[in-house]
């Protein structure tokens, strides 16, 4: 359950313009075949901006003429590796370890403008092989038929992963004939069928050993025949990638290069911090695009910032980033992030660098692109490094790329104007190669022997360590662990000792001694991957004490980036020693927000003792605004955390601070500060029994900046007596079978929501409203219920402040798993509202039917 940012999308529920009005504004006749549709804009303008005779025509070219229709950066070259009819309509491919793609067919899509047939089971997993050695394939096998609109894969032991949404599947072939015979649920929860634009995807086998999606909260790991899942953050739109270090990059269709730098279960520790640097980051802040053809036929093509000179001139439909880590470009590329633009017909090439672990990227080229097209059914949707060390690029092409949901009647103009909604069934496969190396001969790793496969981890091309990787982790076969273990300590690559580190660890054979041995690597990113390693030895007293010191003991290096790990690691364990040692990094890297944050996220609960920790030492007598803000934050915890007693502790620090240190105690004011409504929204004030005695020894300073910080901090607190005071509520007990609805809505909600909503309830900026004290929480039901099953689109006001997001339904759910989730946000939070019966959301199920839009603001505010 979670609001995400359109980012220019604009979904507002099923209200319609009408033809004829639209007509006027576009130079439709009323009476034509294109009707309003579902991604117009009431009142909005859709003028054709692009005179027609400017516009190119846009035929169906074969790949061969196709090849000519490309402008491509010097030094390279475009190969072709596969075409109809061998493939129709990829979306994604991956490469087995013997060298043949795996494809995803998304035949469903769009077949017409208004989508009709799109719930056909028409969709295929489908196996390319080239038998004659010449680069191109030639052989097709349908491993998997009969799917429904499928949009990702994973090869996963002796098998492939596949979403075909709602569902998660995991298909064999037991009888190697090449088709699955066998087929195993693993999600019934993975995405929402009813909108592609916007569910899961990607399957990405990370170097962790997980696999991490897009536009999903749940990542899954396959362990001895066993599949296991997590919650974790949401992550971008459509495609996922990983650079040699393991971070996860993705995008949004205008956001084109983001990613987390960290972990992001790191910053998700502590439930009153809303602070996440390093996850989610903007990596490309540039998002001005320079196709090579003059593109009007964008969804919203009628705004004038959208297009330059009939061009396409900022990302709007960034998808499937790519993270060069293959060895047959330059050196000096390896790194870099590729991102398709298939509504420019082009691929961005971001020149990525790095500094004390936080990348940021800019285009390799001045006002160009590194792969453009000048045919506008060029649709590139995904892209991966291969075994041969180039850039294959999956090439949708078509000339529909909209979905209906979003498609607006400009659009709809354009492609049939044009004849773009035909033919389908048609895509491409391409190989962009550098022509200062040839590529090399294809692998033939799935018969290799163990040993075989521990030399591949130094591999210099990713792919080879990330199929050998895989394959090590799936065999678990002991005879592998000691090459492994000499590898981890004794290798010549950081890469391959990183590799071979989280490959002992994925088999279950990672020992301390090796541990420690990595912790005391010459290499950065591998002492970082030992420390993230090392962290379940915290839980234990005996391993706690046998690690500590070692961790303790890298205070004494220089490297930012070793000590923003450590902010982390060390949070892991509630130790005194370890929070002495976070003190020292507090005091070191104070102005390095990525380090506060680390530090803040590991001390949930414990944001007042910190404070009491660091107002104690002679270095936080010197003022600076890295530890003004630091105390702020851990200030505003504390109030966020809203415990009374705690709460008045931390008054009573601010209270005690000297006029000499009246900088430490408006800090911790202004943090306070930080928790209060903003216009038009509402908070619970704090409710104590009596004057908090901070508070009074505050009002006694008599200071000027005190006072007036006080007369705002009393708007959070109240006690009996002061005006306005309201005794809480009775809250009615919840009986038995509410309570087990509750306590599961709490599962589901860990699940579904709190990467976005957070476990606190109180959101993320830009990507979810507030559901604690949300008047949509706790007002009616059939409105709660409604949202939950279909979804809600902005613009809508939450709490006094208006939302442009977008939430999918869950109405993959059951009765009962609506209701508890509903039940569990009314009462979780200190609400009292009543709970959600599973009968309530059947009958609501049955008065919406098989709605698929989601639900307006308007819509639902006509609902009692």
């Amino acid at each position: 359950m979670h609001l995400k940012s359109t980012k220019g999308r604009n979904l507002i529920g099923t209200r319609r313009i009408s033809a004829a009005v639209l007509g006027l504004l576009i130079g439709i006749n009323a009476t034509s075949k294109v009707e309003a549709q579902q991604g117009d804009r009431e009142g909005e303008v859709q003028k054709m901006l692009v005179p027609p005779d400017i516009i190119p025509p846009a035929p169906v070219l074969s790949p061969e003429e196709a090849l000519k229709s490309f402008q491509l950066a010097p030094g390279f070259r475009l190969e072709l590796v596969a075409s109809e009819p061998l493939i129709h309509d990829p979306v994604e491919i991956e490469i087995d370890p013997d060298g043949r793609i795996w494809a995803v067919e998304m035949r469903g899509f769009m077949p017409n403008p208004d989508g009709i047939g799109e719930d056909k089971p028409v969709g295929n997993i489908v196996v390319l092989e080239d038998t004659n050695g010449d680069g191109v394939m030639d052989q097709r096998t349908v491993f998997q038929g009969g799917l429904v609109m499928p949009r990702a894969l994973a090869l996963v032991a002796d098998g492939v992963l596949v979403a075909e949404p709602p569902y998660l599947w995991f298909f064999q072939d037991t009888d190697g004939d090449g088709k699955a015979d066998r087929k195993t649920e693993v999600s019934n929860s993975y995405g929402d069928q009813k909108n592609p634009e916007h569910t899961a995807n990607g399957l990405l086998w990370a170097l962790d050993n997980w696999i991490y999606s897009a536009n999903h909260t749940v990542r899954f790991r396959y362990e001895a025949g066993e599949w296991k899942s997590e919650t974790t953050v949401f992550r971008g739109q459509w495609g996922i990638a990983q650079d040699n270090y393991g971070r996860l990059i993705y995008n949004g269709n205008s956001d084109q290069f983001r990613g987390d730098f960290v972990p992001a279960r790191y910053l998700k520790r502590n439930p009153h911090f809303d602070g996440g640097a390093g996850v989610n980051e903007r990596i490309a802040r540039d998002q001005s695009t320079w196709p090579i053809r003059v593109t009007p036929g964008i969804n919203r093509g009628y705004q004038q910032p959208m297009l330059r000179d009939g061009m396409l001139a900022r990302f709007t439909a960034a998808c499937g980033p790519m993270v060069y880590r293959g060895d047959q470009f330059p050196s000096e590329l390896v790194g870099d992030g590729f991102v398709p633009e298939p509504s420019g017909n082009f691929i961005r090439h971001n020149r990525v660098t790095e500094k004390e672990g936080v990348l940021t990227a800019e285009n390799a080229y001045d006002k160009a692109e590194f792969l453009a097209s000048t045919d506008e059914r060029f649709r590139p949707v995904n892209m991966i490094t291969a075994p041969d060390g180039t850039l294959y690029v999956v090439d949708f092409y078509r000339g529909i790329l909209q979905h209906r949901i979003y498609l607006t009647t400009y659009l709809r103009k354009q492609i049939e104007d044009r004849g773009l909604d035909k033919p389908v069934g048609l895509g491409r496969i391409y190989r962009v190669a550098h022509e200062s190396t040839r590529p090399v001969a294809r692998p033939r790793m799935s018969k290799e022997a163990s040993s075989e496969l521990v030399a591949h981890l130094s591999h210099p091309n990713g792919w080879w360590r990330d199929a050998a990787q895989r394959l090590l982790v799936e065999r678990r076969d002991a005879r592998a662990v000691p090459a492994l273990r000499q590898l981890t300590l004794r290798g010549e690559d950081h890469l391959g000792r990183l590799h071979a580190l989280y490959t002992l660890d994925g088999m279950g054979h990672l020992d301390t001694e090796t541990l420690f041995g990595a912790l005391r690597d010459a290499h950065v990113k591998v002492r970082i991957a030992a420390m993230r390693l090392s962290e379940p030895l915290l839980i234990e007293a005996d391993t706690r004490a046998e690690l500590l010191p070692r961790l303790l003991a890298l205070l004494r290096e220089s490297d930012v980036e070793l000590h923003w790990q450590l902010a982390f690691t060390l949070g892991e364990a509630v130790d005194a020693s370890a929070e002495g040692a976070m003190a020292t990094l507090a005091g070191r890297h104070a102005d390095n927000r990525y380090i506060r944050h680390a530090l803040i996220s590991g001390l949930g609960g414990r944001e007042v003792e910190f404070v009491e920790r660091l107002l104690a030492l002679e270095e936080w007598t010197q003022p600076g605004s890295g530890r003004t803000a630091f105390l702020k934050e851990l200030g505003e915890c504390v109030f966020r955390e809203a415990r009374p007693g705690r709460v008045d502790r931390l008054l009573a620090m601010a209270a005690d601070q000297p006029d000499e240190l009246a900088w430490r105690r408006l800090a911790l004011i202004d943090g306070a500060l930080e928790t209060a409504p903003t216009r038009g929204t509402t908070r619970k004030p704090i409710l104590f029994t009596g004057e908090p005695k901070g508070y009074q020894a505050l009002a006694r300073r008599g200071d000027q900046p005190t006072m007036d910080k006080l007369a705002k901090l009393a708007e959070l607190i109240t006690w009996p007596g002061q005006p306005g005071y309201v005794a809480p509520p009775e809250i009615k007990p919840l009986d038995e079978s509410e309570q087990k609805l509750f306590e599961l809505g709490r599962e589901l909600y860990t699940i579904a929501c709190s990467p976005c909503h957070q476990p606190h309830g109180q959101g993320q900026e830009g990507l979810a409203p507030p559901l604690m004290e949300s008047e949509w929480t706790l007002g009616s039901t059939d409105r709660l219920v409604r949202i939950i099953l279909h979804g809600v689109g902005g613009p809508i006001t939450v709490k006094g402040k208006l939302y442009e997001l977008e939430m999918p339904g869950l109405g993959v759910f059951d009765d009962e798993q609506i209701a508890a989730i509903a039940t569990y946000v009314r009462r979780e939070w200190g609400h009292g509202a009543s709970p959600v019966h599973p009968d309530k959301v059947a009958e609501v199920r049955g008065e919406t039917g098989d709605r698929l839009e989601v639900w307006s603001e308007a819509e639902l505010l006509e609902i009692p």
